[in-house]
């Protein structure tokens, strides 16, 4: 019904996805299962409302081209580098070691032909990359071990793609597989990967500086889209996937002062695409082929899933130096991938392999993308499980969480809010020794701040539950750092109805509500910018019964210094670019190091002879933060390296520790 019409089906298609992702969020499962399930529901096996057509599937395409895109943007070229080895080691021998296994079992059971027989083992070694980074990301893992060789992985698979086609392009053909047309392909696909390469070092920043003189955000959105889908179409023009020339297209870009601005103008156009992206998978499972051939179909799931995880833990092992982190790396990548689903449906439509050994395969293949999301989202507790380690039960969250949790059983400071007035009084709070628990909504800013052990917890500040979770009880003194007088207002209300003899500090923009602030309960009301943060600092530590004169002290030595503590704050995700002429562009950034990155052994001082401009505010180390480094600290795999400094240092500094 209707199946010809694309705007009927994209109307279709945004109703049911409306209302299911709103009860899968309601059950506080992943939104890509209810995706999966309008897909199934909707899809030509079963209602048959909607239909997988060429408008769907471009959509589809553009979903995960935008979705690898900001992983590129998260990962950056001199990451690439520094995980080389990770990609092409644990990466290729997945593919290698996982493609030879299953052609064997081709060729020895069913007596398929060597060559399909590699086709099919190839097919079945690969992973979805869109499941797996949209996962890993709204579970903050993709930094992790695991998610990162995952993501190495990914990336392999994605480069070993375009030789698996030339193989079947090879077969079709009816003759036998031609050596030189398959080095063919893999010259041009080389040829095309340094284009984009090189037209991305060169040509972006330069384009993307110029478009930003001209102050136009519909301009900066336009430039977006032609970047991701320049670069996208012409590795897809060599034979390469259109989602590996988004990936180089975001890395380009990661290393330029635009990064978090691009990030924000494509996330909700993103987010959509790729919802539409898992709705044409759900609808390529057939579910009655899946009831007629349920134990065939089981089997070689069960069997898939098992297989590449243990393939993986075996190869990832001397990375990891870890049976647990390994085997956890194994089960995140267990799924098949579409880019297996599209090499068995061309093996089907050249006739090379018989419609009853594909069609089980197919259905196993998307069905383990369908339950991927759930094990995805579990792997630490099926990864206890399978090596009967009881473990902590935690999740890291919920670790993170218990650690800035602690200090709400003693005296401390609650801040409410971590942005950069937030972030400034926390700075001084611990150089003068008091402990301090803050609370935000902002993931981004939460996870940066956890990476350097800074007490943040999730949490609304207006919910009287939270102000109790956080101890408000044994609380000195509460800062409401809101610069939005209504939040500030809510948050007050909360708080005395709690407490009322705790003194309470609130920064505002202005003083157009202060008569309602004091009414509500405020003790100080400070107004904005640097001097706010040097007014409340001045109150809080006298609160905090801090000798007057080291106070006046601290407050002379912050402005003899030009303000240089009070410049040092995590960007927020969605934080817009400020003007190349603002006097205070500096920010804070975390840089974590993998094994192969350049400043492992190296010093302090060796990375500023190198030509870094920016400062090394702290390492973290173990769970230590170190502030102030000296220049003899020598950084080891697995620290996390906060400098500071202009986006341009930033980024130069970012690239001279993971690549020199």
């Amino acid at each position: 019904m209707g199946h010809n019409d694309p705007l009927l089906q994209i109307l279709i298609l945004l109703t049911a996805s409306v209302c299911v992702v709103a009860a899968v969020r309601k059950l506080a499962l992943p939104a890509i299962l209810g995706y999966l399930a309008v897909g199934m529901l909707l899809g030509p096996h079963a209602l048959a409302l909607a239909a997988d057509n060429e408008t769907t599937q471009l959509l589809a395409d553009f979903g995960v081209v935008f979705l690898v895109f900001t992983l590129g943007l998260e990962f950056s070229l001199p990451r690439l580098v520094a995980m080389r080895w990770e990609v092409l080691g644990v990466g290729g021998a997945q593919v290698l070691i996982t493609t030879g296994i299953i052609a064997a079992a081709a060729v020895l059971i069913f007596g398929v032909a060597p060559a399909v027989a590699v086709v099919i083992g190839g097919a079945l070694a690969m992973s979805s990359t869109a499941i797996i980074i949209a996962q890993l990301t709204e579970q903050s893992e993709n930094n992790r071990t695991h998610g990162r060789l995952a993501v190495a992985i990914c990336l392999f698979q994605d480069l070993s793609f375009p030789l698996l086609l030339a193989l079947v392009s090879a077969l079709g053909g009816g003759r036998a597989v031609d050596a030189s047309h398959i080095l063919s392909a893999i010259g041009i696909a080389a040829l095309a990967l340094l284009l984009v390469l090189a037209a991305g070092r060169w040509l972006l920043r330069p384009l993307f500086l110029l478009i930003a003189s001209v102050r136009s955000a519909e301009l900066f959105s336009l430039a977006v889209l032609l970047a991701v889908l320049a670069s996208s179409w012409a590795t897809h023009a060599a034979g390469l996937s259109l989602a590996l020339g988004a990936f180089l297209a975001g890395m380009m870009l990661a290393e330029t002062e635009f990064r978090h601005q691009i990030e924000a103008t494509i996330r909700s156009y993103r987010e959509v695409l790729l919802g539409l992206f898992f709705i044409t998978v759900g609808m390529l499972l057939d579910v009655g082929l899946l009831l007629r051939d349920l134990p065939v179909v089981m089997a070689i799931l069960i069997g898939l899933l098992l297989l590449k995880s243990a393939v993986v833990a075996v190869v990832a092992e001397p990375a990891t130096h870890s049976w647990f982190k390994s085997l956890r790396t194994g089960v995140v990548v267990a799924q098949g991938g579409e880019f297996g689903f599209a090499l068995l449906i061309l093996l089907l439509r050249r006739e090379l392999l018989d419609p009853s050994v594909v069609q089980p395969l197919l259905a196993a293949t998307v069905l383990s993308m369908v339950v991927s999301p759930l094990i995805i989202r579990h792997n630490r507790r099926i990864t206890r499980i399978i090596l009967r380690e009881s473990g902590n039960p935690q999740t890291e969250a919920m670790r993170h969480e218990r650690i800035a949790l602690a200090a709400a059983e003693r005296e401390h400071v609650v801040i409410c809010g971590f942005g950069r007035v937030g972030q400034n009084i926390a700075r001084v709070l611990e150089q003068a020794g008091f402990e301090y628990i803050a609370l935000d909504v902002d993931a981004h800013r939460i996870r940066t701040g956890r990476q350097v052990g800074d007490p943040v917890v999730y949490g609304d500040a207006a919910e009287v539950k939270v102000l109790e979770n956080v101890g408000l009880a044994q609380a000195s003194v509460v800062v409401i750092t809101f610069a939005n007088p209504d939040v500030a207002l809510r948050i007050l209300r909360s708080v005395r109805e709690l407490r009322t003899d705790v003194p309470i500090l609130v920064r505002t923009q202005d003083d157009t509500k202060l008569t309602q602030l004091q009414a509500a309960g405020a003790t100080e009301v400070v107004p904005e910018t640097f001097e706010a943060s040097l007014m409340l600092l001045s109150h809080l530590l006298l609160l905090m019964k801090l000798p007057v004169g080291r106070v006046i002290r601290t407050v002379n030595d912050i402005r003899s210094h030009r303000y240089q503590m009070l410049r040092q704050y995590y960007r927020a995700l969605d934080a817009e670019q400020l003007d190349d002429s603002h006097a205070f562009r500096e920010e804070l950034h975390s840089v974590i190091l993998p094994p192969q990155a350049w400043a492992v052994g190296r010093s302090i001082t060796e990375l500023t002879q190198r030509g870094s401009r920016a400062t090394v505010n702290a390492v973290r180390r173990d769970g230590i933060v170190g502030r102030e480094p000296g220049p003899d600290t020598v950084f080891k795999e697995g620290d996390v390296v906060v400098v500071y400094g202009t986006p341009e240092a930033v980024e130069h500094a970012e690239t001279l520790l993971l690549m020199g």
